[in-house]
C-alpha cells in the first residue's frame, strides 16, 4: 500500500504506539487503554449475570415442578432453557473475569440484582407465562445494553447480541407453548 493511502487512513494508530502502550499496565490483562469506565462496564454486566443465574434456578424450578398431561415435554423444553440460561451465566462472568472483576454468585441480594424475577410456580401455564414475561424482560434489557455498549465496548456488545438473539428463541418458544396450551392465536 503506498505510503499516501496509509497516511489517509486515520484510523491506524502508530504501530509503535501500539506496542508501546501494549508492554504498560501488562496487569490489566484484556483491559487496554481503549477502555472506558470499566467499573460501569463490571457492574451493568454484574446486573445482567444476576438475571441469568435467576433465569436458570426457575426454569430448573418449572422443570422439576411442572405437571400435566403434557408436562415431560414442557419439562424438557425448560430444561433445556435453563441450560442455555447456564452459558450467558458462564459467558457472562467469564467476560467480568476479562476485565478484572470478580463475577457476584452471591445468592445474597440477587433479586435485586436481576432484571427478572423468580417467578411462583403455578399451573403449567403459569409458569410459560411466567418465563414468557422473564424473557420479555430479557429482551428490552439486552437491547437496552448492546445500545449502551454499541459505541463502548464491541467485545461485550456482541456477547450481548448472542444473549439477545437466544433470548428471543426462548420468548418465541414459549409463546408458542402458549398458544399450544391455551388456543391463543398465534404472534401478529
Amino acid at each position: 500500500m503506498p505510503d499516501s493511502a496509509v497516511e489517509k487512513n486515520t484510523f491506524l494508530r502508530d504501530v509503535k504506539t501500539l506496542r508501546d502502550q501494549a508492554r504498560k499496565s501488562l496487569d490489566s490483562g484484556a483491559v487496554t487503554a481503549g477502555y472506558k469506565d470499566v467499573g460501569q462496564t463490571i457492574e451493568l454486566l454484574q446486573g445482567a449475570l444476576a438475571t441469568e443465574i435467576v433465569c436458570v434456578l426457575r426454569y430448573t424450578m418449572n422443570a422439576i415442578s411442572v405437571a400435566g398431561i403434557s408436562s415431560k415435554s414442557v419439562a424438557a423444553e425448560f430444561t433445556e432453557h435453563a441450560e442455555s440460561e447456564r452459558e450467558h451465566m458462564l459467558a457472562l462472568a467469564e467476560r467480568i473475569d476479562q476485565l478484572g472483576g470478580d463475577p457476584d454468585f452471591n445468592p445474597e441480594g440477587l433479586l435485586g440484582r436481576s432484571a427478572t424475577e423468580y417467578g411462583h410456580g403455578g399451573t403449567l401455564v403459569e409458569m410459560v407465562e411466567q418465563n414468557l414475561v422473564a424473557e420479555r424482560i430479557a429482551i428490552e434489557h439486552y437491547r437496552d445494553l448492546i445500545q449502551y455498549f454499541t459505541p463502548k465496548d464491541p467485545t461485550t456488545r456482541l456477547l450481548l447480541e448472542h444473549i439477545l438473539k437466544d433470548e428471543e428463541e426462548h420468548a418465541t418458544d414459549m409463546h408458542d407453548l402458549l398458544v399450544a396450551h391455551q388456543g391463543t392465536p398465534k404472534l401478529k
